[in-house]
């Protein structure tokens, strides 16, 4: 009940404290880290794609600095990166289903933090079946 002092309405306190911060469930928790993980995904997948796009033109001004360029991909730390933007990629489409799920599904926000655990668990077994085979072919050659 809204108590009234000197002019002003201000809220009843609680009787109980929470270690949460009230109005939200997400700082720092799950859905918390679940934000943050699919910003930076998110702007990272946008750098690749734009460094990509301009990569790719490259070869309409200069055929030779395309293949060269395009070398530079073919080795063992780019073999990595590649392992990243997988990463970053497959987290987040999988995220990103989680989000429209609590969206437009009445369960959504109940089951967030149980969705987040199965992102998590999809996206470690998409890595371990995609690892291994491409580190093997980077490193093979």
């Amino acid at each position: 009940m809204p108590q009234q002092t000197a002019g002003t309405l201000t809220a009843a306190k609680k009787s109980t404290t929470s270690p949460r911060p009230a109005g939200t469930l997400y700082r720092g928790r799950e859905g918390m880290w679940s934000w943050v993980l699919h910003r930076i995904t998110g702007v990272a997948i946008f750098f690749f794609l734009l460094v990509h796009i301009l990569d790719t033109a490259l070869i309409r001004v200069s055929p030779e600095a395309y293949n060269v360029v395009i070398g530079t991909y073919q080795t063992p730390l780019m073999g990595l990166g590649e392992v990243a933007l997988v990463g970053a990629i497959v987290f987040h489409a999988y995220n990103g289903i989680r989000i429209i799920l609590i969206d437009f599904w009445a369960g959504g926000v109940k089951y967030q933090k149980l969705m987040f655990y199965i992102v998590i668990a999809l996206w470690v077994i998409t890595m371990l079946g995609f690892t291994p085979r491409h580190l093997i072919n980077v490193f093979s050659h």
